[in-house]
């Protein structure tokens, strides 16, 4: 139940349209009432030519009409009836145009909302959210979980009122002209409720698991189209065709599984129809036939019955759309419930330029699903315009521990300082405009060149964003594309070559000169032309900023002035490189493998 009221809840900021679009459906709604309870009897009065009778005592607005239908010539009536019939319709359908364009307008108008507050929420979540979910899967509860709710709102929301209120309606006429036989409604329409309940259940069940095998085939795809190359160059076309196959299938089984207790639902709700249009008959066919009940007043009751199977065969597919839809709002609220672990505080300051020095003390920090540390004690001070480079095998913790200086992770114990201030205590803009990071995995987006180098600061000048192509030695190979600047790199950058896609990012890295540069094996996807450029301009631009660089090959860092040797998350060893070679048994083996390797 409290997962419905979830559901429910987006229906939040829209109430005004939903009333007016209710108000509408009950009109539209009486008017098809409106036509049985009075068309019926108005023919039978017509073309039998005997007055109208029932039984009972009915409301007096019955009686008053029926008296006036009684009292009228059949020659009037005969005129009066296409009239009644044109306006009726006329009026009826003006009505479901409206409430249906009210109701799509709210379903439509909730989706957006909900894919907003997906994609907002995914965008705040912290990085280690990401860590423990694939890229598929959140993609899917976007496009997929939220299709799944828009039919539940769409379709479902509107036959939930509509059909409840003609179900009210029919059972209104049937106990207005026979009592009696209406409670039939009372005994034989509730059984249909319990296998529906049943088929409601599973087909929730279903559900949850068919969203999933969805997430599983976007994953795949995602997977397999950005890594084209990859999968080409391995010649595991077939391999992955066949692992396609399979996640297609299991998701076609699920679907058939979820389609076949769909299906059931109307034949079962028409049989009950019928055991309950039977007994109708056989109870009140006696009274018609010995004129107690006009045989158009009977059709009226009869059509009165036999016109709650169809909404109750459209509440069953709501009841079933129900179900899926709170499946997909479990996984939606997944998200949406998700807890940020790295916040900025409400009363957040705006953090100076660096003037002092980087300060980590006592850090241990381990990834929020792992017992194990991956920092432990550490203590490292990074001064103004020093050159700090951090090394050590695979897994030791260097990313990691650069990590923490943007505050893309928060220490578990100890804290990170900028001029002794807590970065916890400083506003995410204002701390990570000062840094600009350069990544082992560049990424570019299917945009302009223009674009991805600003893409930081949108409003950047042309001059501006040419200064630091140049200073990259960029500018030659972009000049000499089709539209230069304004020339499309393809998704990930797929036009461009390994190095191309790295001065690149680390032009967006510098165009707004920022005090403090992170470069995780920055030069790391260069040839060797281009690594020795763009080093060369690295260290002009290095002069008068801090750098925190993460190397693997320990030759680019041997002028650094502070390097700093990680083991199993542990610093073991700091001082510059002459002074490691003497002290540090772990640099030394490192410095001496690469060396040999290069020799």
């Amino acid at each position: 139940m409290n997962n419905y009221f979830k559901l429910l809840k987006f229906l939040q900021g829209h109430k005004r349209l939903f009333v007016i679009a209710v108000i509408t459906m009950l009109i539209a709604s009486s008017f098809e009432g409106f036509q049985l309870s009075l068309l019926v009897p108005m023919t039978d009065r017509i073309f039998s030519n005997k007055p109208i009778v029932v039984s009972g005592q009915l409301p007096y607005v019955i009686t008053a009409t029926i008296d006036r239908l009684n009292a009228t010539p059949r020659e009037t009536l005969f005129w009066m009836f296409p009239i009644v019939v044109i306006i009726a319709l006329l009026v009826k359908n003006i009505f479901v145009f409206i409430y249906q364009y009210l109701m799509s307008d709210l379903s439509q108008a909730i989706m957006r909302d909900i894919r907003y507050q997906l994609y907002a929420k995914i965008q705040n979540l912290s990085l280690d959210y990401f860590s423990k979910k694939r890229t598929g899967e959140l993609i899917a509860r976007i496009t997929n979980d939220v299709n799944v709710v828009e039919n539940a709102v769409s379709y479902g929301l509107t036959d939930l009122f509509r059909q409840s209120f003609m179900i009210m309606m029919f059972v209104l006429i049937a106990f207005s002209i026979y009592p009696q036989a209406a409670l039939i409604m009372f005994i034989v329409f509730p059984l249909i409720g319990i296998p529906m309940a049943k088929i409601g259940r599973r087909l929730r069940k279903i559900s949850k698991g068919t969203q999933e095998k969805m997430a599983d085939i976007n994953t795949l795809l995602i997977e397999t189209i950005s890594g084209i190359k990859l999968v080409k160059a391995f010649c595991m076309e077939s391999h992955e065709i066949s692992r396609f196959k399979d996640k297609n299938d299991d998701y076609y089984k699920l679907r058939m599984k979820s389609v076949k207790r769909l299906i059931a639902i109307p034949p079962m709700t028409e049989v009950f129809g019928a055991i309950c249009g039977v007994a109708v008959i056989i109870w009140l066919g006696r009274t018609v036939m010995a004129g107690g009940l006009s045989f158009g007043v009977f059709i009226l009751f009869f059509g009165s019955i036999m016109s709650i199977i169809s909404p109750i065969k459209k509440l069953g597919n709501v009841h079933a759309l129900t179900q899926q839809a709170l499946a997909a709002n479990e996984r939606i609220y997944e998200v949406l419930e998700a807890k940020i672990t790295v916040h900025e505080k409400s009363q957040a300051m705006s953090l100076p330029e660096m003037k002092t020095a980087i300060s980590i003390e006592g850090v241990d920090f381990r990834y929020a699903d792992e017992m194990e540390f991956v920092l432990k004690d550490i203590n490292l001070e990074i001064k103004r315009g020093e050159l700090v480079a951090i090394v050590g095998p695979t897994g030791s913790g260097k990313t990691t521990l650069a990590n923490l200086i943007p505050r893309f992770y928060d220490p578990v114990l100890g804290r990170v300082m900028i001029d002794r201030i807590d970065l916890r205590d400083v506003t995410f803009q204002s701390l990570r405009r000062q840094i600009g990071i350069v990544t082992q995995e560049t990424i570019l987006f299917n945009d302009t060149v223009r674009a991805n180098i600003a893409y930081g600061n949108p409003h950047a000048t042309k001059e501006r964003i040419e200064v630091a192509s140049r200073q990259v030695f960029a500018h030659g190979f972009i000049a000499k594309m089709p539209q230069g600047y304004d020339t499309i790199i393809g998704d990930r950058g797929f036009r461009l070559s390994g190095g191309e896609k790295q001065r690149l990012a680390i032009a967006r890295a510098i165009l707004d000169n920022p005090p403090i540069l992170i470069l995780d094996e920055a030069t790391s996807q260069l040839d060797a032309e281009s690594e020795g450029y763009v080093q060369e301009a690295i260290d002009q631009l290095m002069e008068g900023r801090t750098v925190i660089a993460i190397a693997h090959r320990l030759a680019t860092i041997q002028k650094a002035d502070k390097i700093v040797v990680l083991e199993h998350g542990k610093i073991i060893g700091v001082g510059s490189h002459d002074a490691l070679l003497g002290t540090c048994p772990l640099y030394q083996k490192l410095y001496s493998l690469q060396f040999s390797m290069e020799v």
